[in-house]
């Protein structure tokens, strides 16, 4: 009879651990969903930096005073670089420079326009106008 009982709570004690177990585990899962849901993930893609500059021997000229010219440059598409054609165009406010893109052998960095009233990215959106960057910049103060 000593032996049945023995038997017996030591069936109750296993069930008893493997519940003590199950609700530790549940616990650490638990605990980890809730710190995961507030890490930062950041994915990215590293292609390296962008084949040598393709040659231009002879700038069109300029359509006008007011128009700029922009060299040609690669920029990032998906994992690849696309090469950008060199074109004169008008920029997005008076006095805007180009600042052209570069890649610093960790990291690419697109072209921009910058001056006294703040700094436009270049939309590739906009290559399909003549005029591409012009009155693209919109600033609150200067309506």
């Amino acid at each position: 009879m000593d032996i049945l009982l023995r038997q017996s709570l030591e069936r109750k004690l296993d069930i008893v651990r493997s519940f003590i177990r199950t609700l530790s585990l549940l616990a650490v899962l638990l605990l980890a969903c809730a710190s995961a849901s507030h890490a930062q993930v950041s994915l990215g893609i590293r292609i390296g930096p962008p084949p040598h500059p393709r040659e231009v021997r002879v700038i069109p000229p300029s359509p006008g005073p007011e128009f700029a010219w922009v060299g040609g440059y690669w920029y990032p598409v998906s994992h690849h670089y696309k090469w950008h054609d060199g074109y004169w165009t008008r920029p997005p406010y008076e006095g805007a420079r180009w600042v052209e893109p570069h890649h610093d052998g960790q990291q690419y960095y697109a072209g921009y326009w910058d001056g006294d009233r703040g700094r436009l990215e270049h939309d590739h959106h906009w290559d399909h106008d003549q005029d591409r960057d012009q009155n693209r910049y919109h600033d609150d103060d200067h309506h």
